[in-house]
């Protein structure tokens, strides 16, 4: 019974994976599909290069608290990945429509799909601990460090790593799981994430009258007053990743609750794939966010970026 059950649902996969590489999408489509190959492309140059010199930053960056930091490394880890593994495995599949190899059109969609689910996965996932982190940070205080340890945050990196893995791999048993995985994740991080922040803003502005009357009987520590404002700049870097990440995340997650069980068109096709672009589009914009807004990361970004050029002169 359970070898019928599973077969029944590796040839539903087959056939989804047949329906995805079909003659019916690229109809009048080629010319779309070689420039979003083309604009993929650029994108993933970007996005491998970008997220490798924000590691190597980080690897030498030693200010950041280490399960903070490591959040981050998973972070652009994810996004190499998705511009070393993912988007080209995209770009192969395009181009297969455009030249009507089916064969390899399959088999790079399958490889495609796992691959973007696994990395997206983790991104999402990662995201949404950097702000249950934030909050922890703020409402622990000084327990903060013993609780947040390295150890338990690379125990979380790596159980994100295998879930997404295992729940990307479901759809070689069937199709239809790795998408409803996707759903869940797409609405159940944002929410989280907008839970923790909703949070943290509640409890800095209970703070700020308090802060204010204390002030005027006996001025705050410096010490103090810098840890509040180094706190408050991380959670604002953390809040942007945040919203970009949502922004470019969002149309796909909408473009596939609306067309998951529906027969595509060429043209709902194509802005399906513009979605897939867009969530593309977020690993190469991560590595400026990271330079903008996050201080420690510039400054370390600088430091590497001479070194390199002081090197390659010599």
């Amino acid at each position: 019974m359970a070898f019928t059950n599973f077969t029944r649902g590796a040839n539903q996969t087959e056939v989804y994976d047949r329906l995805q590489c079909s003659s019916h999408f690229t109809e009048g489509m080629y010319v779309h599909l070689v420039y979003i190959s083309v604009l993929n492309i650029l994108l993933s140059i970007t996005a491998l290069l970008g997220n490798a010199l924000i590691l190597v930053a980080l690897h030498k960056e030693s200010s950041l608290h280490s399960p903070s930091k490591l959040l981050l490394r998973s972070l652009a880890s994810t996004d190499i990945c998705i511009g070393l593994i993912a988007e080209p495995l995209g770009i192969i599949r395009w181009i297969s429509m455009v030249r009507e190899d089916w064969n390899l059109c399959i088999y790079s969609f399958s490889l495609y799909l796992i691959a973007s689910f696994t990395l997206a996965s983790v991104s999402l996932l990662t995201m949404t601990a950097i702000s249950v982190d934030r909050l922890l940070a703020l409402m622990m205080g000084l327990k903060y460090r013993q609780v947040v340890t390295s150890k338990r945050a690379h125990v979380i990196v790596v159980t994100f790593w295998v879930v997404s893995t295992v729940a990307a791999t479901s759809y070689l048993v069937n199709h239809v799981i790795i998408y409803r995985y996707g759903q869940l994740i797409i609405l159940s991080c944002p929410i989280t994430s907008i839970i923790c922040y909703t949070r943290i803003f509640l409890i800095l502005r209970h703070h700020q009258p308090q802060e204010r009357g204390h002030g005027q009987r006996e001025p705050p520590s410096q010490t103090i007053s810098l840890n509040m404002t180094r706190y408050k700049r991380m959670v604002s870097s953390a809040l942007w990743l945040q919203f970009t990440l949502v922004v470019c995340y969002l149309p796909y997650g909408v473009i596939s609750a609306l067309y998951s069980n529906r027969r595509l068109s060429s043209s709902s096709f194509l802005t399906w794939q513009l979605a897939v672009t867009l969530v593309y589009l977020n690993s190469s914009l991560n590595p400026f966010l990271y330079c903008w807004k996050i201080t420690e990361v510039r400054q370390a970004v600088k430091r590497t970026i001479r070194h390199a050029l002081c090197c390659s002169s010599s």
